[in-house]
């Protein structure tokens, strides 16, 4: 997240959190496609993570950016920790290991998405090949220790450093060693909201599976297709998961935020000062929970809106949907990511037929294929058959709902076009990881440094 929001609006009651997010709601003409994707900095010359100072640093990244998009600085006690388009585009922002993430402008089409995604990758190589810098598309660092990561000038970072240990074992590793590719997507209604988040959650696994890119950690196989994802699964119960009462009747804005509050808070922000505020939920504090404690102690709605950006599920509801269960990977699959999810979600008739694909799931199928896609990913078993084949149904379905799109681009192609790393993939029955250990055990011959050569940004 670029920028921590300060709207001192007051908010009362569940109702009116829950009008906050009903405010999302918009017309299909007006829905919109933010891309979020996130790389790691590293040194060409021996491969190590960069840290935030420096003259080949993050800082330097950033103020190099400054220069060439002369966008607005964005600062945490003084320190440049991202940047943020002044005509209400997109942001750049850092996470807590370094890595670099760009959140994308809303955009109409794909076309416009995976033009937004290469013009950003072709500022940062202008900005880091100077400097010795290289940007990874993956999903976790192969082969860093978490020891050796520099840990980024953020407060809201050093908050969540230390409170990760006391609720999870892998917080720490989600923090720093991870990266991801997301998807942010508009609802028409309360009702259009529940099928997407419904059709999301029960899909997210596949999607997971189709995007697995993390088989590495410390320098070898770590058993996972996607580690990332099995990061998620301990990293803090509270605030993530597969959110089972969103496919319970009477789901809607106002019980997204019966869970939303009743959540641990990380932090209030009073001024330019962050408040740690760990082991509060934000129902206590709307109760008056931190009177005496902080300055300005009655909620605000830019308080809330601050602590729905620290809820981690599956899929998170904001004022609009976030899609969030890939790894990071090569730029085609920037592009891929959102094909995937525009096509299922944003056609009506696409958007049935994912739901009659999903809806006789039980909570138990669901909270099996979370748990056992990290480790198998498209060879997970469901059913009679694996997941390869629900992904196969699935990327049918988007290519219907982009072909109805009908979204040209300047060469006369729709945006079909972007599935094509996915149509490779189920094709062929392999998820990036699987590519990735082939090349391991086969021509790479164990040396993960050809990883930094053929993904490399």
């Amino acid at each position: 997240m670029a920028r921590d929001t300060v709207d001192s609006t007051p908010v009362k009651d569940v109702a009116a959190l829950a009008a906050t997010l009903e405010a999302g709601c918009k017309p299909v003409a007006d829905f919109r496609i933010g891309t979020e994707h996130e790389k790691f900095g590293y040194h060409v010359k021996d491969q190590t993570p960069i840290a935030y100072e420096g003259p080949s640093g993050v800082e330097a990244v950033l103020l190099g950016m400054e220069k060439i998009l002369g966008w607005d600085r964005i600062e945490d006690a003084g320190k440049i920790i991202g940047l943020a388009d002044p005509n209400g585009g997109g942001a750049i922002s850092i996470e807590p290991g370094g890595q670099f993430e760009l959140s994308g402008a809303p955009l109409e089409t794909l076309h416009q998405t995976c033009r937004e995604a290469n013009s950003h990758l072709a500022d940062v190589r202008q900005v880091a090949e100077p400097l010795g810098i290289g940007f990874l598309g993956i999903g976790m660092t192969p082969d860093w220790l978490r020891k050796d990561i520099p840990v980024m000038p953020k407060s809201r970072y050093e908050i969540m450093t230390n409170y990760m240990p006391k609720v999870g074992s892998l917080g720490l590793d989600m923090m720093y060693r991870t990266s991801t590719i997301q998807v942010n997507l508009d609802f028409a209604s309360e009702a259009d909201m529940v099928k997407k988040m419904r059709v999301g959650l029960a899909l997210q696994p596949v999607a997971t599976a189709m995007f697995a890119n993390s088989p590495f950690t410390d320098g070898k196989p770590n058993g996972f297709k996607s580690f990332r994802a099995q990061i998620w699964t301990d990293t803090d119960a509270d605030r993530t998961g597969d959110l089972p009462f969103a496919f319970e009747d009477g789901f809607g804005f106002e019980r997204y935020v019966e869970w939303a509050i009743d959540v641990p808070m990380y932090f209030v922000k009073r001024g330019n000062t962050y408040h740690d505020v760990t082991g509060t939920t934000f129902r206590e504090f709307m109760k008056g929970g931190l009177a005496g404690k902080i300055e300005d102690p009655e909620p605000t709605l830019g308080d809330w809106n601050n602590h729905l950006s620290t809820l981690f599920p599956d899929v998170r509801l904001k004022q609009f949907i976030e899609m969030r269960g890939a790894d990071g990977g090569p730029w085609r699959r920037i592009c891929a990511l959102p094909a995937f999810w525009v096509g299922l979600l944003y056609d009506s008739d696409t958007l049935d037929a994912a739901w009659d694909l999903v809806k006789d799931w039980s909570s138990e199928e669901r909270a099996a294929l979370r748990s056992d896609v990290p480790k198998f990913a498209l060879q997970t078993p469901f059913r009679s058959g694996t997941v390869l084949d629900i992904a196969r149904q699935a990327l049918d379905l988007a290519q219907e709902g982009l072909k109805r799109r009908a979204n040209m681009s300047d060469g006369d192609l729709d945006e079909r076009v972007h599935l094509a790393p996915l149509v490779e993939g189920m094709a062929a029955g392999m998820s990036p990881a699987d590519v990735l250990l082939g090349r391991y055990n086969g021509p790479w011959k164990g040396d993960l440094s050809y990883l930094y050569k053929d993904y490399a940004y």
